[in-house]
């Protein structure tokens, strides 16, 4: 009897083995940031606009400009992954609203994933002007030094 029912058993748990590892390798899909409606934002005019009405229609801004408090920014951003990899962008709106001094909309500009920069760090490391120092170097190099009288007739840990 137990020779009957191995093979089903066996047969359904190696489906959900695959089941399993197939859905760990799936795509994600993400949104973040400001979620408007292209009715609305193109409603946004220079001249026309002010601080409120900019906010009542958009909302309050992603972010605002830390060096002028006149430029808003409202950020949106799509992104995919696969399992465990980083995100890659796959759409990225910006809508820059900038106002005069006195609240009023200047501008308004729009500009998408052309302004996106992937920076990659460099070998791990902080690359410096100078000799390459080796790990001895590193070690044993202060030997002798410590303690030693400089050419003004003392060093910093005994000045006489």
């Amino acid at each position: 009897m137990m020779n009957l029912y191995s093979r089903p058993i066996r047969l359904a748990l190696a489906m959900l083995v695959v089941t399993t590892i197939a859905t760990g390798c799936t795509r994600i899909r993400d949104h973040k940031g400001f979620v408007g409606e292209q009715a609305l934002v193109t409603g946004i005019q220079a001249g026309i606009d002010n601080r409120d009405s900019v906010e009542h229609t958009l909302g309050r801004p992603t972010f605002v400009s830390q060096f002028d408090k006149n430029v808003w920014y409202y950020v949106s951003r799509d992104t995919k992954q696969i399992a465990f990899r980083n995100p890659k962008p796959v759409d990225q709106y910006v809508l820059t609203v900038q106002f005069d001094q006195a609240g009023n909309v200047a501008s308004v500009n729009k500009t998408g994933k052309e302004q996106i920069v992937s920076l990659t760090p460099d070998d791990d490391r902080t690359p410096t002007l100078g000799r390459e120092r080796g790990f001895f170097r590193e070690l044993f190099g202060n030997i002798g030094t410590v303690g030693a009288v400089g050419q003004g007739g003392g060093s910093a840990d005994n000045p006489n």
